[in-house]
């Protein structure tokens, strides 16, 4: 099945108020399967937002707590999936993506490996030790959180293991978001993938976030652009087109890591 029918849901995150955050997310994935979408995809840390003074008191281990209500969401709904939360994990928290599935709950999990300390994520948060690429109907799917997109190494790692789409969640702010259509640009051309980006909106403490969710083709074409309001938007896109663009002008062939 490679063509997918993606809803981007470009939430206002209430900082520090999940219940209030889920009663979102319930509606959005409602509307998102009621459009026929495979996959949803959802800001970064879309259930307590940057409030993360209070991160253990929020997060919740994969298998329990609000991960089991979304994996249950999934399920319900019929749909996929996608954006980060607060994961519970020993004695650490983290900045957690999961693969929620309709068919097998939680399949994966993508922990974030660059942190912020922009936003303080390291004072409070443990960072991700590994890559997640997934298998889904549409093809080998890859995922990043916000600041990962501001180094290429991991993209390219994606890419070279033959990830079709690259997933990120994100909460990116104002004064930067000309960086964020840069990159994400730029991560789309250079490895020939889809990008799929989500943005929060409004507002936490002195930080501004203007949405500007965008997904990108394997040429760096714009396929879809939000603005700056909370909406959710649905496009169809076929993943046969990366092969066809990688076939075509075969630049991950021509690489020479041997010599760098």
């Amino acid at each position: 099945m490679p063509e997918v029918t993606i809803s981007i849901a470009q939430m206002n995150v209430k900082d520090g108020d999940p219940r209030k955050n889920w009663a979102t997310v319930q509606e959005l994935v409602a509307e998102a399967a009621r459009r026929g979408s495979d996959l949803i995809v959802l800001p970064e840390l879309w259930d307590n937002g940057y409030m993360l003074d209070r991160a253990k008191d929020f997060a919740s281990a994969l298998a329990g707590g609000l991960f089991a209500q979304v994996a249950a969401l999934a399920r319900s709904q019929k749909i996929h999936i996608l954006g980060s939360m607060l994961e519970k994990r020993g004695i650490g928290v983290y900045n957690c993506c999961a693969v929620f599935t309709p068919g097998s709950g939680v399949t994966g999990a993508y922990r974030k490996i660059h942190l912020f300390d922009g936003m303080q994520e390291s004072q409070y948060i443990s960072p991700g030790e590994a890559p997640l690429t997934s298998d889904f109907p549409w093809g080998p799917t890859s995922i990043a959180i916000c600041y990962d997109l501001r180094f290429p190494e991991l993209m390219r790692r994606y890419a070279v293991d033959g990830s079709r789409m690259l997933v990120i969640p994100a909460q990116w702010p104002a004064p930067r978001i000309n960086h964020w259509r840069t990159l994400l640009q730029a991560r789309a051309i250079e490895n020939q993938m889809f990008v799929v980006a989500c943005n929060r909106v409004g507002e936490y403490g002195n930080n501004m976030f203007p949405g500007q969710s965008m997904i990108i083709d394997p040429l760096g074409n714009t396929v879809l652009e939000l603005g700056d309001t909370e909406t959710m938007a649905t496009v169809k896109i076929n993943t046969d087109r990366v092969a066809e663009v990688r076939a075509s002008f075969p630049v991950l062939q021509d690489r020479r890591p041997s010599s760098y």
